[in-house]
């Protein structure tokens, strides 16, 4: 029989580029999100006994995920702000136009993600990037199912608003 601890474990290996992405979302520092990221394997694995293979393990350790970085917001209240990952500009990128565009591009949808209000900004991360479902995401931001819709909702509308994105341009009329 599987101990829990390995199983965990095991899981864990494979969804770390999936925690980094919203402990990246999250934070908005890469140093911070790698720190982020361990503390949470390291309380997964401590509390791998008391996961529930009948349940999802991404929106088990998302929610670990989540309730650290409320208690390290908590705690910087006091210590000051924290490095920008705009401010970090040791990327190693390729040359070449198309390259340069899609960074653009990237760049102006970062932007405009970061100017959403949090609560926004995790629904969306949850959602549409690490493509939980709507009961999940309510599950690990511990808040109802149509309120993750309405988050949802205004975020996707802002984002577009944002990133001069215009949907309604793109539909037919009936």
């Amino acid at each position: 029989m599987v101990e829990p601890v390995d199983y965990v474990g095991e899981r864990l290996v494979s969804f770390l580029p999936n925690l980094r992405r919203f402990a990246i979302s999250l934070c908005r520092a890469r140093d911070v999100a790698d720190d982020l990221v361990q503390q949470t394997c390291e309380r997964a694995l401590a509390a791998a006994a008391s996961f529930d293979p009948q349940t999802r393990f991404d929106a088990w350790v998302f929610r670990i995920l989540r309730n650290l970085w409320l208690d390290q917001l908590r705690r910087q209240k006091t210590a000051g702000p924290a490095i920008d990952i705009d401010e970090m500009h040791d990327l190693a990128v390729a040359s070449g136009e198309a390259h340069s565009e899609a960074r653009l591009a990237l760049e102006r949808v970062e932007a405009a993600l970061q100017q959403l209000p949090s609560e926004q900004r995790e629904v969306l991360v949850l959602v549409c990037i690490e493509e939980l479902s709507y009961r999940d995401a309510a599950d690990v931001l511990e808040i109802p199912v149509g309120t993750v819709m309405s988050r949802l909702a205004r975020a996707r509308k802002a984002l577009s608003e944002l990133t001069g994105i215009n949907p309604e341009a793109r539909r037919s009329s009936p």
